[in-house]
């Protein structure tokens, strides 16, 4: 009976001895840190995300507008998945909120129209928070203008620390920062004649560009096919159709005939040309056993006859630019192509542009080829080797409209109207010569019938361009001015393998210039 009572006072004595080595880990050992732990429960601390800035265009609309979006933690992944607001409030009854964040993200009023624009936002990815640059979850602006301007529009968060109770219940505020919004931006693009562009391209493959003339800030900007800014799928990303791709300052495309507009410049300055310049167009020039024709006589077989420079324009024949550049020569020709802002990228406000090519013998050497007769005839109706992007022949364009100043785009509003334009010195005879031979475009037996009876009249040059497509393709140009004596506006759109600019690119111009000047 001893022996039981012994044993049993023995075990009750080791339990005794294994709470008590227990409580001394609990309180002694691990105790500032239970106490931390204890009080990590008791204090909630909660960002406040900072609104972005809201984005306007040139009249004050808005185009983007702050709205809350609810997204949740994956747990297989460091990254969060946006959930309906209705889902977010079934979490918060159910207080599954541990991987639930609220935060201020867009909604962008214009869709496609604008989205090469204004870009979209999208999770800071896992580089991006190694470096620093943001947190785990943080929505940062991805393409256009939430890319460009992302520290200019972003805010600073804000934050609270309060004390909640054991149910969860916020039971005191402790400390709180308030956030501070982001700036707001004011642009030049016109949202609703962008809207007419989008509109009149009818999701073709292309670009359109308005600017204007005299200080070249951006009224249109449009790349199609676009993309929804506002839901962003897996599909969009692996669509041929390349819908993120900003076909107006990233693709690049042979100029064809508006180039002949940098030709007939170059020409005149270089004074191998003038307004008694004549030539007979026969059709076409042979250069040994090989025939460069005029596209007059290759679709109907006719000829121009004799041409100055002002009629050579007006119906685009080829014959007589060719001989232009041989005139001019290709090293010199590169240089004025280059002096219109052709060849390199034109500075303007987007993350993505590129600059084209312009080539000339000593390019074609570094590649371990030759120059020929026939590549300056091709460079100087805009074929050949030659690439420029939508904006770049727009500013082209500008150049001849503007009395001869070159500027870079922007599409941040400025005051200085005319910081950053720069004058090409050009010879006032040269400006008023190609001006008459554009006005001719336009007119009745130019190259431009679609807009042979606008009002006001308008300047303007047509391209069709070639590019080795095995089925003959071409791309469809068209760049315009009105109006011609006091421009207000500058329209160039491209329509990729769309066929004569003439019948396909030229409509869509009329449409935003019929938009632009009688439905103010």
């Amino acid at each position: 009976m001893k022996s039981r009572i012994y044993l049993f006072y023995g075990l009750l004595a080791v339990g005794l001895l294994f709470l008590l080595a227990r409580l001394f880990e609990l309180q002694i050992i691990f105790g500032a840190k239970n106490r931390a732990l204890a009080e990590g429960n008791r204090i909630k601390r909660e960002v406040l995300p900072a609104p972005r800035g809201i984005i306007y265009d040139s009249k004050e609309r808005e185009m983007v507008r702050n709205v809350p979006i609810y997204r949740v933690k994956k747990e297989e992944k460091e990254e969060y998945e946006v959930i309906s607001r209705e889902e977010a409030l079934k979490m918060e009854a159910r207080e599954e909120t541990e991987n639930l964040r609220v935060d201020i993200g867009r909604n962008y009023l214009y869709g496609e129209v604008l989205a090469h624009v204004l870009g979209y936002l999208g999770e800071a990815n896992e580089e991006e928070v190694k470096k620093g640059q943001f947190k785990l979850g943080d929505l940062v602006g991805r393409g256009g203008i939430e890319e460009q301007y992302d520290s200019y529009l972003r805010g600073q968060d804000g934050g609270e620390i309060y004390e909640v109770d054991a149910y969860g219940e916020k039971i005191r505020e402790i400390g709180r920062i308030e956030p501070i919004p982001g700036q707001n931006l004011y642009l030049t693009i016109d949202a609703e004649l962008s809207q007419t562009a989008y509109e009149a391209l009818e999701k073709k493959p292309g670009a359109v560009v308005a600017t204007n003339p005299q200080n070249s800030q951006v009224l249109i900007l449009i790349s199609s096919p676009s993309f929804n800014p506002n839901n962003i799928t897996s599909q969009n990303l692996t669509d041929e159709s390349l819908p993120f791709f900003n076909r107006a300052i990233s693709g690049v495309y042979p100029p064809g005939s508006t180039f002949k507009i940098v030709t007939a410049a170059a020409g005149l300055e270089e004074g191998k040309v003038n307004a008694e310049t004549t030539y007979n167009d026969t059709g076409e020039i042979r250069v040994g056993e090989y025939s460069y024709k005029n596209w007059y006589f290759t679709q109907y077989g006719r000829t121009e006859g004799v041409i100055d420079i002002v009629k050579a324009i007006k119906r685009s024949t080829d014959t007589f630019f060719y001989k232009v550049g041989e005139w001019v020569g290709p090293t010199r020709l590169a240089v004025w192509a280059e002096a219109f802002g052709l060849g390199k990228k034109t500075g303007i406000d987007l993350p993505g542009e590129v600059g084209g090519l312009v080539p000339s013998p000593q390019w074609k050497e570094q590649k371990g080829d030759h120059w020929f007769l026939g590549n300056t005839y091709h460079f100087a109706i805009g074929q050949g080797d030659l690439l420029t992007t939508p904006l770049q022949i727009n500013l082209m364009t500008n150049v001849i409209a503007s009395g001869g100043n070159l500027c870079q785009p922007q599409l941040e509003k400025s005051e200085d109207e005319k910081k950053n334009c720069q004058s090409l010195e050009l010879k006032l005879e040269t400006i008023n010569l190609i001006k008459e031979g554009m006005v001719g475009v336009c007119s009745s037996g130019g190259t431009a019938f679609p807009f042979f009876d606008f009002q006001p009249q308008v300047a303007c040059k047509t391209g069709t361009a070639e590019f080795g497509h095995p089925e003959h393709k071409t791309h469809a140009w068209f760049t315009v001015f009105g109006p011609w004596d006091k421009p207000e506006i500058s329209i160039t759109v491209l329509v990729e393998k769309g066929g004569e600019g003439s019948a396909v690119a030229a409509p869509i111009a009329k449409k935003i210039m019929e938009d632009f000047f009688h439905n103010e």
